[in-house]
């Protein structure tokens, strides 16, 4: 039963990290000494804060589920 929950988990871990937006690819401006907003703050809204917390949720959900299997 939990290696079935584990799977589901997996599967949209993978597809909501995915779905976020490119910020590794503005950090590549470091190296070349571009983009000068990148340490600006710059607050996530609407659908954007909702995919970083779901990614948090499923990512604290697959590390618990994952402990909980291999302690048992």
């Amino acid at each position: 039963m939990l290696e079935t929950i584990l799977l589901v988990v997996s599967v949209l871990l993978i597809a909501i990290v995915l779905l976020q937006s490119g910020k590794a690819t503005d950090s590549a401006g470091i190296i070349t000494g571009g983009n000068q907003e990148l340490f600006q703050n710059m607050k996530e809204r609407g659908t954007e804060l909702f995919i970083t917390r779901f990614t948090f949720v499923l990512g604290l959900a697959f590390f618990v589920i994952s402990l909980i299997l291999f302690l048992f």
